[in-house]
């Protein structure tokens, strides 16, 4: 089951990350990461203390790859 849990307080690093704005973002979608020492962690920039995506560094690879080839667009 998954659970939802207070992110700052169980990633403390993530209040003190280095949070910038995707290149592609544009006005009403925007996404913002932040590179962290062993994960990539990635928000929504209209929502900075809502849920956040954490990535293992070969999980962020495989992601951006598939988002460049179109794997994940919809139909």
């Amino acid at each position: 089951m998954n659970e939802i849990i207070d992110t700052p307080t169980v990633f403390p690093e993530l209040a003190r990350a280095a949070w910038r704005k995707s290149t592609r973002s544009q006005t009403s979608n925007c996404v913002e990461v932040a590179p962290m020492p062993a994960t990539v962690a990635l928000r929504d920039s209209k929502d900075r203390g809502g849920p956040v995506l954490l990535f293992a560094r070969g999980e962020w690879r495989n992601f951006l790859a598939a988002t460049k080839e179109g794997q994940l667009d919809r139909v």
